[in-house]
């Protein structure tokens, strides 16, 4: 299995601190007319909102921590890594269509649509279906996550008709889209390292040099 780089664990782990703090600090630079619990994180991007420029630079440093991340995820299947990547480009889209100070937007919900449904899948597309393969790339905590992400996508919209707590549905599920990487990528690196400790610091390559020694050692002479 092909190893994870350890700049990839930076790449997610930022992520989630980038999105999170962008949203903390446009809420708080927008003042008391901002109400996190009923109020989307779009709404901080607005056009002239008084902190879009916070939440639209983290839109744009959470896209680039997505297409790092695909990009260091060698274990994960191909299909996997191209959502995760293409969410990255989604966070890209949102960014530069943000949402109109009042009413909707069809591009800027449909950059949002997008986003969310890859990185919703992205999980289950990322599993690899054999034994032997790092806790966050097995197809049960892929599926179980994918379904957690999609219940709160649910739960996002009823807030939404109801006018009531889309902010923190929002916050929640985009926490899980955002964190998730993270998990993954520390799997991987852990699965290595017990791999690594198992064949006392001996990498594949090594063994696979040595059975190929052996063998040529237990052969018969010709």
């Amino acid at each position: 299995m092909r190893s994870v780089p350890r700049w990839a664990l930076l790449s997610s782990g930022c992520a989630p601190l980038l999105l999170a703090g962008g949203w903390t600090v446009a809420a708080l630079l927008e003042g008391p007319a901002y109400d996190p619990v009923t109020q989307t994180i779009s709404v901080l991007a607005a056009y002239g909102a008084e902190g879009s420029w916070v939440m639209t630079g983290a839109f744009f440093a959470l896209g680039v921590c997505h297409l790092v991340t695909a990009w260091g995820l060698r274990p994960a299947a191909p299909a996997g890594r191209v959502a995760l990547a293409g969410g990255g480009v989604a966070a890209f889209a949102v960014a530069l269509v943000p949402a109109p100070s009042s009413g909707g937007s069809l591009k800027h919900g449909a950059a949002v649509v997008v986003g969310f449904t890859l990185l919703a899948v992205w999980p289950v597309l990322a599993a690899v279906r054999r034994g032997g393969v790092p806790w966050g790339l097995r197809l049960t905590p892929s599926v179980a996550v994918s379904a957690l992400m999609a219940l709160g996508a649910v739960w996002f919209l009823v807030e939404m008709n109801r006018r009531g707590s889309a902010g923190v549905a929002e916050r929640l599920v985009t926490c899980v889209q955002s964190t998730w990487p993270l998990v993954v990528v520390a799997s991987c690196l852990r699965y290595a390292g017990d791999m690594r400790d198992k064949s006392g610091g001996r990498g594949v390559s090594d063994e696979s040099d040595e059975s190929g020694e052996s063998d040529e050692a237990s052969a018969p002479p010709r």
